[in-house]
């Protein structure tokens, strides 16, 4: 697995109008390499989707295949992101003031010493500030 995967980047994959080239670039790199999630990292997705549905942005059908897309790609859940929210977890989210679910994702690459796909400006910089490498996306 080369990478840690956050849903910012997963759902500029999913919604083509904030598709860009260095997505792509990014999930053709997954489809090679895999990547690494925390276990919330479904249960975000999977939110973004349903919303959607609710607000009519796109059907479920949409969302039914774009999460069997997801389902097809090597992407793995981290078995141990519990065990880390009560403790390293936590003590990012404070010193970076960002949630626990985007600490989640600054933790599991810090603990397996991987590079982070994210958009998210605010985990960028904590990223940075921590020596996680952060991909150009």
């Amino acid at each position: 697995m080369s990478l840690v995967l956050d849903s910012s980047a997963t759902l500029a994959w999913i919604y083509s109008e904030e598709s860009t080239p260095a997505i792509r670039d990014l999930f053709d790199r997954i489809t090679a390499e895999g990547a690494w999630v925390p276990s919330l990292w479904r249960l975000e997705v999977a939110n973004v989707l349903q919303i959607s549905v609710r607000h009519s942005r796109h059907d479920a059908a949409f969302r039914n295949e774009t999460l069997a897309d997801l389902a097809l790609l090597p992407i793995a859940q981290d078995p141990h992101t519990d065990q880390q929210v009560w403790s390293a977890t936590m003590q990012l989210a404070e010193r970076h003031k960002l949630t626990l679910y985007d600490a989640a994702y600054l933790e599991l690459a810090l603990r397996r010493a991987l590079p982070l796909a994210t958009l998210d400006d605010e985990l960028r910089t904590a990223a940075a500030a921590e020596g996680v490498s952060v991909l150009g996306i």
